[in-house]
């Protein structure tokens, strides 16, 4: 449904490319042929600077490349925050998967420096910490969402989803210490593991599931170009390396 017209309403008013998780199919044909392109030319794995450049490419977006900052890539005035992992069968359905959403510090943002004295307050500041992220980046785009590709070892099997980028209500999630001496938070209600935090290096990694709906493709081991035959086809000569 549309948004309803009030007369108290600021919301940016933008034009999606397609609804979320109905990502149509130029959008990934598109997204295939770049990785074909991105294997023919040697690469032997996807970034996700590489997975924010063929998305945003695909899409006619801009890739931010910013170090900072939740949203990767833009279209008019919404977002997506890009992530990928691997996975050795994308296509089977996965209890969960991790994405590794940041770094937040409960020290630096809230003079926290023994965060396994009291891990509940330590993961309640880990929780504000994302959400403030999340207000920054819905002050400039809306809708905001992460995008979601699991690639496979070969990089010719794809699973690729999305979500709503959205605040976490901190008093519905208990925190505890595992063995590794990581903070987890679980959902009070469901028992379901929903966030690990590390304390050596603050790097706050979101657990979420993959839909039923999302979009499973392959694509084709191509040939690796020759490098000589390469060169003959953009007619190099050896004056185009100048020597200083």
């Amino acid at each position: 449904m549309e948004h309803p017209k009030l007369r108290d309403s600021k919301r940016l008013l933008t034009r999606e490319p397609y609804p979320i998780n109905e990502i149509p199919e130029e959008v990934i044909r598109k997204i295939g042929r770049k990785f074909i392109y991105m294997l023919c030319v040697g690469h032997k794995d996807l970034t996700g600077d590489d997975w924010g450049n063929v998305f945003a490419e695909a899409i006619g977006g801009e890739h931010l490349q910013s170090p900072v900052g939740i949203a990767d890539v833009v279209f008019d005035k919404m977002a997506w925050s890009m992530k990928t992992v691997k996975t050795p069968n994308p296509h089977r359905n996965e209890a969960s998967i991790r994405l590794i959403s940041g770094r937040c510090s409960p020290d630096y943002s809230y003079g926290i420096t023994d965060p396994h004295e009291d891990i509940e307050k330590t993961g309640r500041a880990v929780l504000n910490i994302w959400n403030e992220r999340v207000n920054i980046a819905q002050d400039y785009y809306n809708p905001l969402r992460t995008s979601i590709l699991v690639r496979s070892n070969d990089l010719l099997t794809y699973t690729l989803f999305e979500e709503e980028n959205h605040r976490y209500v901190a008093n519905q999630y208990r925190w505890e210490e595992n063995r590794n001496g990581n903070l987890i938070g679980i959902d009070i209600e469901s028992g379901e593991t929903c966030f690990t935090w590390q304390p050596h290096g603050s790097q706050f990694t979101i657990h979420t599931r993959v839909p039923q709906n999302a979009v499973k493709f392959k694509i084709k081991q191509p040939p690796k170009l020759d490098v000589e035959e390469t060169l003959k086809q953009i007619n190099y000569s050896d004056d185009w390396v100048e020597i200083l």
